[in-house]
């Protein structure tokens, strides 16, 4: 009989659109011992990372906690505990999350109304302000980092607009928190949610969620219960709050890995961490410039945790990205949907979000584009990415 092999994956250099490069005192952690998920220890941890989950949300926010699956169950944990048949919905939609949460809203049974914009664009706030106005909502949605385009949405105008019309503002932070700007009580976000694997440089597995008082009150008051058991957030702060109700087994492991991501964020703070993120995006943006290539974001829009790169015509974008995984062993994303085929995209987060990630990046394109025929001088995209 063939042995089945052992598990061995390759120490990839990840730099698509999540996972994120891993510290590795969060691998440490995740190999530290179990212990039972209501045994005391692990009560005491709950309580520490749901006080550095509220230091980098910016929130005092008493629901702030991790649902146990990925950034997905945090959307969809969202909107089912938010959202009642019948209810008025208006979404951002300028790219597929954007889409994924107008879709999650209809199956909640909502009324939803899309505000749309191009891919590449942000939706003007503007415009969202007048659809609430005119929607009267009991929900406006919108995602923050839209990770299948690369533009950051303007988030902070928009609690006036659906404070006016009493509606609850949620957001989409999931490519954003933790390496751009997220501030939930200066904005105004009455409900948020993130993902472990993006900027906060942990496994996939956990969703960092964060609810308003004025929003708990809402979910306080539904008609019916939540239509999901395992996302019902009623039942899960009970879990994690004093009384610790048993709802179900968290993913101690997963927890732990948290933990000691949000360790390196609290000891990095959050002004250098986003600076980090920012000069390194300007880094890869003048090095890319050097090599011919271009950004289809505009500036004042670009997301500087996820890069969109425009593919120059005569690249087989699939044919480069598998170059770059088996010579260079650097793993970059590609577009989607109306996007596939025309753009390539770039994250630099968390522990990623290097100056070194940066020129090991430009000197494989540069190769690469040489391979292809283009007039390129990977030197020089060095040089232009230090720079900085």
């Amino acid at each position: 009989m063939t042995a089945t092999p052992a598990l061995d994956p390759p120490a990839r250099v990840l730099l698509g659109p999540g996972p994120s490069p891993v510290h590795p005192r969060v691998y440490r952690a995740l190999s530290a011992p179990l212990v039972g998920h209501l045994d005391p220890e692990f009560i005491a941890l709950m309580e520490r990372t749901k006080d550095l989950l509220r230091r980098v949300f910016q929130t005092r926010n008493t629901l702030t906690l991790p649902i146990s699956g990925t950034g997905s169950a945090g959307m969809e944990a969202c909107m089912v505990n938010f959202v009642e048949p019948g209810d008025r919905v208006v979404v951002a939609v300028c790219g597929l999350f954007g889409q994924r949460l107008a879709e999650v809203a209809r199956r909640c049974g909502a009324m939803v109304t899309a505000v749309e914009a191009p891919w590449g664009e942000p939706v003007p706030p503007e415009a969202l302000a007048a659809a609430v106005m005119k929607e009267r909502p009991k929900l406006l949605a919108v995602v923050h980092a839209e990770t299948s385009t690369g533009v950051l949405q303007p988030v902070a105008p928009l609690a006036d607009a659906a404070r006016e019309c009493g509606a609850l503002l949620l957001v989409d932070t999931v490519t954003s928190l933790g390496g751009v700007e997220v501030d939930v009580d200066g904005w105004g976000i009455d409900i948020c949610y993130s993902g472990t694997q993006k900027c906060l440089s942990c496994p996939p597995g956990l969703a960092p969620i964060t609810v308003s008082d004025r929003a708990l009150a809402a979910l306080h008051q539904r008609h019916a219960p939540v239509q999901s058991w395992y996302l019902d957030l009623g039942m899960i702060e009970q879990y994690w709050g004093q009384d610790r109700v048993y709802h179900h087994t968290a993913p101690v492991s997963m927890a732990y890995a948290l933990y000691e991501a949000l360790r390196l964020i609290d000891e990095e703070g959050l002004p250098r961490r986003w600076a980090r993120h920012q000069a390194n995006h300007e880094r890869l943006v003048r090095g890319l410039e050097a090599l011919g290539l271009s950004l289809p974001v505009a500036a004042p829009w670009r997301l500087p945790s996820l890069n969109a790169v425009s593919i120059p015509d005569g690249v087989d974008d699939l044919a480069l990205r598998r170059a770059l995984l088996r010579d260079w062993n650097i793993e970059i994303g590609g577009g989607l949907g109306p996007l596939k085929g025309r753009i390539w995209r770039v994250g630099l987060m968390g522990h990623g979000a290097t100056a070194e990630n940066v020129v090991l990046l430009l000197t494989a394109l540069g190769s690469l584009l040489a391979a292809h025929g283009f007039s390129v001088r990977p030197g020089a995209a060095v040089e232009a990415a230090l720079a900085v």
